[in-house]
Parts: C-alpha cells; structure tokens; sequence
C-alpha cells in the first residue's frame, strides 16, 4: 500500500517536524500551519503544473484560465484542436504547447493512465512521467506532492523551497545541492510536508526579505 499524508494528519506531521527541528517549529509560531495544498488528479492539473514551469504562479494561472475560457472544459482531445496561435492567444509559449500536446496525445493513447499512478511508489511515478517530452523531476515532484500526496518528496529543483530552507537555516548562497540534499535527509520520512512548510513561510515572509539566488 502506498503511503500518503491527508488532510486529518497533516498538522500532527507538521508537529512531529516541529518537535525535531526548531527552524521548522519557528515558522509555524510565526505564520501558523501551511495550507492543506492539493490538487485533483486530472489533465487539467497536469496542463497548470507545466504552465507553472520557470514563470510566476499568477502568470501560470493566468495562461491556465485562458486555455479554460476558450475551451470551456479542458480535455485532451479539445486542447489538441487548437492552432499554435490559438495558444499563444492563451498566453502558452511555443514550447510549452508543444508539451501540453504531448501530453494530451499520451493520455488519449493510453500511454500515460493517471488512475493508475495512484498506486505506484515514487520512483515509478516519476519514471511514467519524465518519459513524457517537456515533463522533467520538478513536474513529477509538484505531481507527486500535491496530486497523490506522497509524504516524502524534496524538490531540489524548486528555488522558492530551496531559497527558503537557505533562509530558514542561514546557510551561504553558495550551499551545495548535496548539503541542502542532507539537511532535506534529517526530515524524512516526512520530507515532503517540510517543503510545504519552507513555502509557506517564504509565502508568508516580507518580499524584500526573500533571499535571490
């Protein structure tokens, strides 16, 4: 059985953290517990998490919205009858709707089955998925944190957590991905639930404050 956290455990696992790391402990006494953050199982979470890629959160959203306006119900097979410009007009580069095409093919194909992901360990899931053009290791850890809620996931490729755990911690803009790889060690198997409480607080911290690396 795989194992997941859910929304009547998560702020005894965000307890546990804290009773073993006072950093963590400090931004629940400062900013209350993280958002219960999840996302249903579905094309169109897939579509928001590939927007997401190296834009903002709201520029993402923005392009999502657009996509959901025009095609009234976002599915594979109607996100596959529009035009590179018809794209564009959703704010989607070039790129990225070359992915979402992909990805829409894979899923009316039968190569990629959601539904069946439910049931498989980390490693499976990110394999199935980083098969897929345009869909790298930060895509299949957003997936496996917010989408199946699989506890123990650091995502190294994140700069908001990682520049939020250098912060936290008071490390050197010059930290290795392996020592910040270490620290991320100490909070297993709960490594997952630790980055929603580095979001949370670099969410929660003064703009000007939020270190740029």
């Amino acid at each position: 059985m795989i194992d997941r956290f859910n929304s009547s455990t998560y702020h005894s696992i965000c307890d546990e953290l804290a009773s073993t790391d006072a950093d963590l402990a400090a931004i629940i006494q400062a900013h209350g517990y993280p958002p219960f953050w999840s996302r249903p199982n579905s094309f169109e979470t897939l579509v928001h998490i590939i927007l997401e890629q190296q834009v903002s959160l709201a520029s993402a959203l923005s392009a999502l919205n657009k996509l959901k306006e025009r095609l009234q119900l976002l599915t594979p097979a109607r996100l596959l009858l529009l035009t590179d410009e018809e794209m564009r007009a959703c704010y989607v580069s070039r790129q990225k709707s070359g992915y979402l095409k992909y990805l829409a093919e894979a899923l009316l194909s039968g190569q990629l089955n959601l539904t069946e992901l439910e049931d498989m360990p980390d490693e499976q899931v990110r394999a199935k998925l980083v098969a897929l053009k345009g869909i790298g290791n930060w895509t299949a850890d957003v997936y496996l944190m917010f989408v199946l809620q699989h506890p123990d996931v650091f995502p190294i490729g994140d700069l908001a957590a990682v520049n939020a755990l250098k912060r936290v911690k008071k490390l050197p803009a010059e930290t290795t991905k392996e020592q910040l790889l270490e620290i991320a060690d100490n909070w297993q198997p709960y490594r997952t639930i630790a980055t929603m409480l580095l979001w949370h607080f670099y969410l929660s911290a003064p703009r000007e404050k939020r270190a740029v690396i």
